[in-house]
């Protein structure tokens, strides 16, 4: 069980007129993978969390469910909120943590962005395998399936620092970490989501394909082009025009 996830200030000032909290995909820093977006944001207070044993947070202590996550997101998002316009953003794993907390009467999050997500994301005998993996031969052994799931044709020729760094951050999450969130999302199926929830799936997807998040029960859905698992990386602009035009917050 986790009771709290670490939180970073990737944007804005508590004076901000919205907050805005976002979250991560499985073996990538929230830094990492939202900072170039959030920087085309103003208005907002981003603040994001990373998973336990991601990005430097501190390493799990047992297994988690998505629900658990999505518990400690929301407590603490609520001392954060004070009355302002609140936010949810997720990619992947970060996407199932939005699904759970649309499914809340009583959360503190107005609307949500499902990013590269769904109700349910891959078969859970996948999801033992890889735990399985690291546990064995750590985070490194899931680096060369990373790059074929990640990203968009080209991207990693257009962009090598980005992608090394990506890959770096991976081979440093903690291994039970990864594995414990890895059976998370083999448990994973989403409720029926009670809140505004917007889909937004990479053109080039081979994890949680565009075809999937369109038929998803969400308030609007957009494809980002040139953009593979992790849209906010690939095409910030653009994802940063859909939380901007959406008004999450």
């Amino acid at each position: 069980m986790v009771t709290e996830v670490r939180l970073t200030r990737l944007a804005g000032a508590e004076d901000s007129a919205r907050l805005l909290v976002v979250g991560p995909s499985l073996g990538t820093a929230v830094s990492q993978l939202w900072q170039a977006c959030v920087a085309e944001l103003t208005g907002f207070e981003v603040i994001g969390w990373d998973l336990p044993g991601h990005g430097g947070a501190p390493r799990a202590t047992g297994p988690f469910t998505v629900q658990d996550i999505a518990d400690a997101v929301e407590a603490q998002a609520k001392d954060l909120a004070r009355g302002r316009g609140t936010g949810y953003a997720g990619v992947s794993f970060g996407g199932a943590v939005g699904l759970e907390l649309a499914a809340r009467d009583d959360t503190v999050f107005d609307q949500v962005v499902c990013v590269a997500a769904a109700p349910t994301i891959g078969e859970p005998r996948m999801w033992h395998e890889r735990a399985a993996l690291v546990r064995k031969s750590g985070t490194a052994a899931v680096v060369e399936g990373a790059s074929r799931r990640w990203f968009a044709p080209g991207f990693a020729e257009r962009e090598p620092d980005t992608v090394d760094a990506l890959f770096t951050a991976l081979t440093e999450v903690d291994d039970e970490s990864y594995a414990w969130a890895c059976e998370a999302l083999a448990l994973f199926k989403a409720r029926e989501v009670v809140r505004p929830v917007h889909a937004v799936a990479g053109e080039h997807d081979v994890v949680v394909p565009a075809e999937v998040m369109a038929q998803m029960n969400s308030t609007s859905y957009w494809v980002v082009e040139r953009s593979g698992h992790l849209p906010p990386v690939e095409n910030p602009q653009a994802v940063a025009q859909v939380l901007a035009g959406e008004s999450v917050g």
